[in-house]
């Protein structure tokens, strides 16, 4: 039975959200390979940015389940402390 999952990624200027269907057994490295994300932003470096499911960061060999949504994550610009005044 297939799977059905989406992946995601999303810049301050653009964001890509793309449903796809998976065979049984596949992964998040698989799926961001099929969605096709990674040629739409060459800048995604998989080596260095991490990567989720549903939020919960997740490795790139994880299996998935159907429903789920494999997220990319940018790195952090700014400190969060300084921007919400905690500083």
């Amino acid at each position: 039975m297939p799977l059905h999952v989406g992946v995601a990624y999303a810049t301050s200027a653009r964001q890509a959200w793309v449903r796809l269907e998976m065979p049984e057994g596949a992964t998040v490295a698989e799926a961001i390979a099929k969605s096709g994300i990674l040629a739409q932003f060459p800048e995604i470096d998989l080596g260095a940015q991490k990567v989720g499911i549903f939020g919960k960061v997740a490795r790139l060999d994880a299996p998935l389940a159907d429903g789920d949504r494999v997220e990319i994550y940018r790195p952090i610009t700014a400190d969060p402390a300084k921007v919400l005044g905690r500083d």
